[in-house]
Formats: C-alpha cells, sequence, structure tokens
C-alpha cells in the first residue's frame, strides 16, 4: 500500500551519492586540507557530512564549522531576511571557505553566508550546494558547485524539510 503523502521521488538516494562524489572531484582541485568547509545548518547537514567525507576519499581533509541562519522559520517561503542564530566557531583569517548549502533558492542565505565568511577573514570563499532551483529573476550570486540542477517544485528530503519534517529522507522528493 502506498502512502498519499509520500512525496514523489526526483533523485535517488544512488543517484545522490554519484553526484556528491562527482562535485567532490570538481571541488578537490581548487581546495586544500587548511580549508573550512562551513556547513548552513540546518538543511545543509547532510550534504555538507556527504561531501566532506566525499573529499577525504579524493585526497582533502578539510576542516569543519557550522553557521545557523534562519529565513524559512517553517514556512514554505523565505520570509526575505536572515537571523545569525549560531557564529562560526572555527577562526577562518587567511584560510580559503567553502560554504555548503542543501538548496540555492533565493539565494538570500548563501549570499549571507558567504558575506559573513569573507568578513570573518576568510581569503577566498566557494560555494556548493546539493541542488539549485531556477528562478524568475537574476540572483545576487550563483554558487561556484551545483551537484543536481532541481526543477521549480517544493522539495523534501535529504536535508530539505516541510515544517521541520521529512529531512531525513533518504532520497529528493517532490510535495507539490
Amino acid at each position: 500500500m502506498t502512502n498519499p503523502t509520500a512525496p514523489v521521488v526526483l533523485i535517488s538516494e544512488a543517484e545522490i551519492a554519484q553526484r556528491v562524489q562527482a562535485l567532490a572531484e570538481q571541488i578537490a582541485p581548487r581546495i586544500d586540507d587548511d580549508t573550512v568547509a562551513v556547513c548552513l545548518l540546518t538543511g545543509g547537514l547532510w550534504f555538507a557530512a556527504d561531501l566532506t567525507r566525499a573529499l577525504w576519499k579524493v585526497g582533502r581533509n578539510v576542516r569543519f564549522d557550522a553557521l545557523w541562519l534562519a529565513s524559512y522559520h517553517d514556512e514554505r517561503k523565505s520570509s526575505g531576511r536572515c537571523e545569525v542564530r549560531a557564529d562560526l566557531q572555527r577562526p577562518l583569517v587567511g584560510r580559503r571557505a567553502l560554504v555548503v548549502d542543501d538548496v540555492f533558492d533565493t539565494g538570500l542565505s548563501l549570499s549571507e553566508a558567504s558575506r559573513l565568511v569573507k568578513d570573518a577573514g576568510a581569503s577566498e570563499v566557494l560555494t556548493a550546494v546539493f541542488a539549485r532551483k531556477p528562478w524568475p529573476t537574476p540572483r545576487a550570486m550563483e554558487p561556484d558547485f551545483v551537484a543536481w540542477e532541481a526543477p521549480a517544485r517544493f522539495l523534501v528530503g535529504y536535508g530539505l524539510d516541510v515544517e521541520g519534517k521529512m529531512r531525513g529522507l533518504p532520497y529528493v522528493g517532490a510535495m507539490d
């Protein structure tokens, strides 16, 4: 019996793993072992964990930190502003940083995180997202690395949520 509220699978667990490994191979030549991977909480945690392990497999043993920004507040639409709920813990002065997030939608969170990381003294800020959704207007920035060009749908799973639920799904699905 199928669950009528279950999301439609758009990208499987196996395909996610393949895309993350391929992305790590693209990123590795641009970073070194002094690079700090900055995970955007909460959604970026799943991707950041997989990406840092994939980077290790291709010879990069990056440092790890997290930044907790909030703009959605359990809503389906961004509030239009970012609130810093937890700041960086690791020194970034003179180091390259790789800001890692789950989805690039409005671009607000990634743009604000990049600014905060640069202001913390990073020598270079690179950005990586698992999914980039299409957007009707130009965004202030675009990510340096993208694993998957997502459709313009409401996504859940692999860190993406609906009101805090469904983040733990091992695949990305659509709820529309």
